[in-house]
């Protein structure tokens, strides 16, 4: 947090598709922009807030073993301390500038921007706290002096983003905002307030069921959160619009040029290529490489490479893939999770029928949305393995569907700890150093540099956060 009002207008900025180039030269030279205009900031905060559901998705990818380092004994694969200032630093410009702009659009009765701000201050301080638990908030976006802002308590910073989602929801439906949302700026909704209204409902649904563990868990309030979340895929909060290559194009581009990114999982691999479940998804192929071999094969987390890493032994994100092709559009919250977290949520209600129906919904929304072709679809749904009956549902099958759904987002991880892990043939990276699975980041060095009286004392990285614990 170290004058981060400093770096406030320093960071990416879109205004539509064109038109905006001299704009953002400005905005990377603080010292010409000292007042932006409110869909500026809007432009700002929705393209940086979905790069950090990137950032942290990267991350996430391989503890969640979607994604295995090339090299052996990684330090991310086998659960090493690592720095993630970077992430950190991101975050926090984020949620500062946030800051700014629901400061500016209070002030100015453009409540709809308010409302839209909170609704991303709360995804981005959800995404802290899942992984570095304590964190700095009620003191951390004053700016001015105050350097060494105290660390706030996980637990009340949850019950805090669902509280933002809630006054952003009251923002929205408020008439009478002294300016609309622009289309152009807003590279999430495209300046729909009605669909930043569903995504709000998604996300509080979202955020109550990470609290499975908890006495306070209610099923029956998830699912009426639901019922004002998503209808379908075309209400996915989606980004589509970049400054260059989409992130995991970048990642799968990088690959093709040597610099080694985007290995796929054994685990990923093997659970979607018949091996682990005995039934070939067809949404490998839209996602992964092709071998030398004429097959999908992926790499162990921990043991780095088989071949040279220039001779396709092992499957990589493809640069055709739906995830990763250009301008490939980078998922916030979709309603193919929405109809996992409805299934969860009925089955804990012992509502097996309305559980099993959204399992099924969930696959086909997702395999919809990734363009599966239509007979794949069906074919892989009528599957025994898949097509249990609704006696026969059960919290595994949903959470392995919904692990092949949210591939490469930060949620997943938040499943894994949430489900022990418990995937068929999930197994700790080779030559991990941790006797069980990761359960929390480092706090970064950037924040012991600047912070370092206030920065908790952990036990290790698996420790469990406060939403991870029976």
């Amino acid at each position: 947090m170290k004058r981060i009002h400093q770096l406030l207008y320093t960071g990416l900025l879109f205004i539509g598709l064109t038109g905006c180039s001299k704009y953002l030269d400005k905005l990377d030279n603080p010292n010409l922009v000292t007042d932006p205009p409110l869909n500026g900031l809007l432009a700002q905060n929705t393209y940086n807030t979905g790069y950090n559901v990137y950032r942290m998705g990267y991350t996430a990818s391989y503890f969640m073993q979607y994604q295995a380092s090339s090299a052996k004994g990684s330090d991310t694969d086998i659960y090493n301390e690592v720095d993630y200032s970077t992430s950190w630093t991101a975050i926090y410009s984020t949620m500062m500038n946030i800051q700014q702009m629901l400061t500016k659009a209070t002030a100015d009765n453009a409540y709809h921007h308010v409302g839209v701000g909170k609704i991303m201050m709360a995804y981005n301080l959800n995404m802290l706290i899942n992984a570095f638990g304590d964190v700095p908030y009620s003191e951390a976006l004053k700016g001015g002096e105050l350097l060494i802002p105290k660390f706030d308590d996980q637990a009340a910073l949850h019950t805090t983003s669902m509280n933002l989602l809630d006054e952003g929801i009251a923002e929205l439906q408020k008439t009478g905002a002294s300016l609309n949302l622009d289309a152009a700026s807003d590279v999430i909704h495209g300046g729909n307030v009605e669909a930043w209204i569903k995504t709000a409902h998604a996300l509080k649904a979202r955020f109550m069921n990470q609290l499975t563990r908890k006495a306070s868990y209610n099923a029956g309030n998830v699912l009426t959160e639901l019922n004002s979340a998503y209808a379908s895929n075309s209400d996915d909060a989606m980004m589509t619009v970049f400054r260059g290559r989409s992130p995991w194009n970048q990642v799968a581009y990088n690959n093709t040029v040597l610099l080694l990114d985007g290995w796929l999982s054994e685990q990923f691999v093997d659970a979607l290529d018949g091996t682990t479940f005995g039934v070939e998804d067809p949404r490998l192929p839209l996602i992964a490489t092709l071998t030398q071999f004429g097959d999908y094969r992926g790499t162990a987390n921990g043991a780095g490479r088989i071949g040279t890493g220039t001779d396709d032994e092992e499957s990589y994100l493809s640069v055709n893939g739906y995830y990763s092709r250009g301008n490939a559009p980078l998922a916030l919250v979709t309603y193919a999770e929405m109809k996992f977290i409805e299934a969860e949520a009925a089955f804990r209600a012992d509502n097996k029928p309305r559980a099993y129906a959204a399992y099924l919904a969930g696959i086909a929304a997702h395999m919809n949305k990734m363009g599966v072709p239509t007979a794949d679809r069906d074919a892989y749904l009528s599957e025994p393995t898949v097509s249990v009956g609704e006696a026969n549902i059960t919290l595994e099958l949903i959470a392995k569907e919904k692990y092949v759904a949210m591939f490469l987002h930060p949620e997943s991880w938040v499943d894994g700890r949430r489900f022990d892990y418990n995937y068929k043939d999930f197994e700790l990276p080779e030559g991990a150093v941790l006797n069980t699975f990761i359960r929390r980041l480092a706090y970064p060095n950037v924040e012991f540099s600047r912070n370092g009286a206030n920065v908790p004392d952990i036990s290790g990285l698996d420790e469990r956060l406060a939403f991870d614990k029976p």
